[in-house]
């Protein structure tokens, strides 16, 4: 039987996830990137100021991919994105040991209001600096039950694996 699944895919400023949403969607990319503040130039020259928006097909489940801004000056956009969600998708940079703090802040917030079915998805795993996604759960302090997996953002099949797995933990 079809189902149609809100998917928030959240996570700090930088860790891929306006890349995960593009690469696995069906439509083209609905997007809200601007152009980055000076105090933020170094890593990229954009990020996502409300939100990015895509659609996927996984098995018979149609998903509305909803992706956050990284940035807490706009966690507004937090709240009004998480409503109604089916599961929620933490990308985490596992290259960027300075964010884990984000992200166990993160996933509690987006986590405290309603518990959905959740999953890690340790991004950058192909490269040589990526933390190992047991020693990324050990550094998040992850419940033992919290599904993570490695993930490259920008392959489709690594996308398309994390959404599986999502989308058969939701009832």
């Amino acid at each position: 039987m079809s189902r149609i699944l809100k998917i928030v895919v959240t996570g700090p400023f930088g860790a891929g996830k306006s890349q995960f949403v593009k690469t696995i969607s069906d439509i083209p990319l609905v997007s809200t990137e601007r152009k980055i503040s000076r105090r933020e130039k170094g890593m990229k020259t954009q990020t996502t100021v409300a939100m990015d928006y895509g659609r996927a097909e996984i098995g018979d489940d149609i998903l509305h991919l909803n992706g956050t801004p990284g940035q807490v000056r706009f966690d507004f956009m937090w709240d009004i994105l998480s409503r109604e969600m089916h599961g929620l998708v933490m990308v985490v940079d596992s290259t960027a040991h300075d964010t884990f703090p984000d992200v166990r802040a993160m996933l509690d917030e987006f986590l405290a209001p309603k518990a959905v079915p959740h999953i890690v998805a340790a991004n950058k795993q192909d490269l040589a600096d990526a933390v190992h996604p047991e020693k990324l759960r050990r550094a998040l302090n992850l419940h033992p039950d919290t599904p993570i997996l490695p993930c490259t953002a920008s392959h489709k099949t690594s996308v398309r694996f994390v959404l599986s797995q999502l989308a058969e933990t939701i009832q």
